[in-house]
């Protein structure tokens, strides 16, 4: 822990310098939409304890720990105050804590995330788990200069290509109306989408000195551009390092799924591996295959030493084993998850058990939805192979500062029904996921007993996704007024309790008990992208 202390001396400066920032931000008061951070569309949420979490307990927290400690280095030199962000400053204040903290006994690393965090399981609406792949830095043969068998060049940023994927176009001549006369002026410029993956490889950036270096295979050059960093070794044994600078803006095509969709390589077997493979094998048609990505990422070159690890997007040293690449859209950076999985680590077969809690530092253009995580695995070819085998489901755990997290249950989200358009033919309304009994008991207290209350009111406001609404419905149904009454008063009342109560019971009868949202044999699993 002793690179940690360095980085608690240097933390703490930053620490007191931005404390009155975050104190105004505080008193300035957050947005109505703000108060609740676990907003985030298509998500599905579950409180749990610490506990519950499978294999938490057997995690390295010290290591955790310093990989968070190095996503507050770039968190305390931001302003916490962000409207609409309210995740940026309850981070702010954990990472002011975090160096302070210091752990250095064993199990302080992994009090401290306790006392600061609450556990929330998360997946997409519908689905009991997340989404896992890996990805690597490359290395790989080059030349500074174009050569014969070097033909592949690796771009940096075009001063024409604007944020968002656009560039401006001359366009037709405006013509105004002066005193007496009309006045034609320049062409009108235009915004368009960039140019396409295609037409970059076909040579339309060519002549403007764009070239950073040259590679010798294109497959090498499309995996550079997957993987967003490349390690280039030049003939005069230079290592060359280049990172992440923009894209084109294009969509993101997976090559994997049409490789999979064409039965050439099944879904269990899918890897970089068998992507390479082929395209070896049918280089005509792998080129074809790349072009169908219109994705394209530009390049800088870093001046970082051998032994350090390339900038992930929050600016920050990613670290092996514990940086993971979200969606940046949905998630903060700097956010602790902690994923369970078993994945082909060791070997082919997804026989090792993957728990760790990972830090949120990278984001990427397949990274899409709330519980969708891209491992990162280091540089080198064993890397390259560990990585290229994941596509695997797992479970995801965010961890929100307790700052953060509502007063009361009431405010937290419940999944809704998964609506029947998504629902696969086997599955049916009636047998969409509920969640789980613990989740019950944080959605709402029980309220108080009224005997003025009927069963009517209670089933016109009940709704089926709510498990404490249809909990205090059976409440009312089931315990009718307590009155003395004689026998035939009783058998009176006996004879009506059917005809107020058989619809309810009728339903709840022919229906089959509701299965966890977390379970995961209920619900048909989501095809993310490959």
């Amino acid at each position: 822990m002793t690179s940690a202390r360095l980085r608690c001396a240097h933390l703490k400066i930053l620490t007191r310098m931005s404390g009155a920032a975050l104190a105004l931000a505080i008193a300035s008061g957050a947005p109505a939409s703000a108060r609740n951070p676990l907003k985030l569309p298509g998500t599905q949420y579950e409180p749990i304890a610490w506990a519950m979490i499978d294999g938490w307990a057997d995690d390295d927290h010290d290591a955790a720990f310093a990989s968070f400690l190095n996503s507050c280095k770039a968190i305390l030199q931001r302003s916490p105050s962000r409207d609409g962000q309210p995740m940026v400053g309850a981070l702010f204040k954990v990472c002011q804590r975090a160096v302070e903290a210091d752990p250095q006994k064993p199990g302080e690393a992994r009090a401290f995330f306790e006392q600061n965090f609450r556990p929330v399981r998360i997946s997409p609406l519908g689905t009991p788990d997340g989404f896992i792949t890996g990805y690597y830095e490359p290395i790989v043969e080059g030349l500074s200069k174009k050569s014969d068998g070097f033909d592949y060049p690796l771009y940096r940023k075009p001063s024409n290509l604007l944020p968002g994927g656009r560039m401006a176009v001359a366009g037709a001549p405006v013509a105004s109306e002066g005193k007496g006369k009309k006045k034609k002026h320049g062409p009108r410029r235009k915004l368009v989408s960039y140019y396409e993956r295609a037409a970059i490889d076909d040579g339309i950036l060519a002549g403007r000195d764009l070239e950073i270096c040259w590679l010798k295979d294109p497959i090498e050059s499309f995996f550079a551009h997957i993987q967003g960093s490349v390690r280039v070794v030049l003939d005069n044994g230079r290592l060359m390092r280049l990172n992440y600078a923009a894209a084109n803006g294009q969509p993101y095509y997976a090559v994997g799924r049409w490789l999979i969709e064409r039965n050439i390589v099944s879904k269990e077997e899918m890897s970089m591996d068998r992507i390479r493979e082929w395209m070896e094998r049918n280089p005509k048609e792998g080129d074809e295959l790349r072009r169908r990505n219109k994705s394209y990422v530009f390049f800088r070159e870093t001046n970082l030493p051998v032994n350090e690890e390339p900038i992930g997007a929050q600016g920050i040293s990613l670290t092996p084993g514990r940086s993971i690449a979200v969606d940046h859209k949905l998630h903060t950076y700097g956010t602790p998850f902690f994923i369970s999985a078993y994945l082909p680590i060791e070997g082919l077969k997804p026989d090792t058990w993957f728990k760790r809690l990972m830090i949120a530092q990278d984001t990427g253009g397949a990274i899409v939805g709330p519980a969708r995580a891209d491992l990162y695995f280091g540089a080198g070819d064993e890397a390259a192979s560990v990585a290229g085998r994941l596509r695997h489901y797992g479970k995801f755990v965010m961890l929100v500062p307790k700052a953060l997290m509502p007063v009361t249950d009431e405010e937290i989200p419940l999944p809704r029904p998964r609506p029947v358009n998504l629902m696969s033919d086997e599955t049916t309304p009636a047998e969409t996921p509920a969640a789980k009994p613990e989740a019950v008991k944080l959605e709402a207290k029980p309220e108080a007993k009224t005997e003025t209350k009927t069963p009517e009111p209670a089933v016109a406001t009940a709704k089926p996704s709510e498990p404490a609404a249809a909990k205090k419905l059976a409440k009312t149904t089931e315990k009718p007024a307590e009155k003395k009454a004689d026998k035939k008063t009783e058998k009176a009342a006996e004879d009506k309790k059917p005809v107020k109560t058989s619809k309810h019971e009728s339903k709840s009868d022919s229906k089959p008990k509701p299965k966890s949202k977390f379970d995961p044999r209920s619900g048909p699993k989501h095809d993310p992208q490959t």
